[in-house]
This record gives structure tokens, C-alpha cells and sequence, in this order.
């Protein structure tokens, strides 16, 4: 030992110390990626689960009475009944469903009204702002469509539609559609 420089006392710290750092990031990274991967499945899941259990049934339920109001309508038309209130009724009942929106009959997510408000706390415009857009921009397409629908004198509606609305114009639709002769059913 001639001189202080050439001993190192600790000349296995290093590699050591490299090991040790990168066991921890690649852990670390591992656990984000498990993250992840759980969030992304439990997102899809739950996606999954709401439109097949909600999106869907109601989507087609709505879609078959807009329908079949629709074809009472016509045939009333063409049997030249112009002015009945068979078909007054149809066409109210028309006006009536192209005011429902989706939003307007599908029951509330509360877990997802938490997780908005627990984000929205944290973040107020990241996100929440964009979704709100799109919903307005779908909410906009659906107040285009109820304008072009025939409309008894263009009255604007009241009130937004429930599901217990929606329930009622069915009944009305299963009634007028006895009342005129025709089996078909939404």
C-alpha cells in the first residue's frame, strides 16, 4: 500500500448498489403494470356489464316503440284516416318518444357519480369537461331528431321523460295498436 488512492475498501458496493436499484425499478414498473392491467380489466368488465345489462335493453326497447309507433302511423295514413285521433294519438305518441333520451330512463350509476366527484375534486377540468361535451353533443343529436319528428303544433316538451313515461306511452302504443286492428307489439 504505497499509496491511499489504490485501496478501495469497498470495491463490491457498486455492483451491489446497481443490483439493488434496478431489482426496485424493475419492481416498481411491475406493480404500475399490474395497476394497469386491473384497472383496464375492471374498466372493461364493468363496461361489459352496463351495456349488455342496461345499454342495450333499454336502447332496443326505445328503438322497437319508436318503431312500431312509427308503422301505426303509416298504416293509418295509407288506410286514409288522416285527421282521426287514432292517428293524432300516433303522432303524439311519436312527438312523446323522440324526446327520450337515454339519459332521460337509465337508472343512476351511483358508484360512477362518486368516482366523477372523487375526480372532479381532484382534477375540476381534465376529463370531466370532455365528457360532458360529448354527452351535450349526443343530448344536441337527440333534440335535432325530436325536430324532425311530426309534431303536434311544434310544442316543446314540459318536462324531461321518465321511465315511468316511457312505461305509459308503451301501454298507450299496446292500446292503439288493439284499438286499429293490428298484433304487433314493441
Amino acid at each position: 500500500m504505497d499509496s491511499p488512492w489504490e485501496e478501495d475498501p469497498q470495491a463490491d458496493y457498486a455492483p451491489k448498489a446497481n443490483w439493488e436499484k434496478l431489482s426496485k425499478e424493475f419492481t416498481n414498473s411491475g406493480y404500475r403494470e399490474g395497476i394497469i392491467a386491473g384497472k383496464e380489466s375492471a374498466l372493461q368488465e364493468g363496461f361489459d356489464a352496463g351495456f349488455a345489462d342496461v345499454g342495450v335493453p333499454i336502447g332496443r326497447e326505445l328503438g322497437s316503440m319508436r318503431g312500431v309507433i312509427s308503422a301505426i302511423a303509416s298504416f293509418l295514413s295509407s288506410k286514409g284516416q288522416g285527421e282521426s285521433t287514432a292517428l293524432a294519438t300516433a303522432r303524439e305518441i311519436s312527438f312523446s318518444l323522440a324526446g327520450v333520451r337515454f339519459s332521460d330512463i337509465v337508472p343512476v350509476d351511483h358508484e360512477a357519480e362518486q368516482h366523477a366527484r372523487e375526480h372532479l375534486d381532484a382534477d375540476d377540468s381534465i376529463g370531466h369537461s370532455e365528457e360532458l361535451l360529448q354527452k351535450r353533443e349526443m343530448e344536441g343529436l337527440e333534440d335535432m331528431m325530436q325536430r324532425l319528428t311530426a309534431s303536434p303544433a311544434n310544442r316543446p316538451l314540459q318536462d324531461r321523460p321518465t321511465r315511468g313515461d316511457v312505461v305509459r306511452m308503451k301501454e298507450r302504443i299496446l292500446a292503439l295498436s288493439a284499438q286499429v286492428g293490428l298484433n304487433i307489439a314493441p
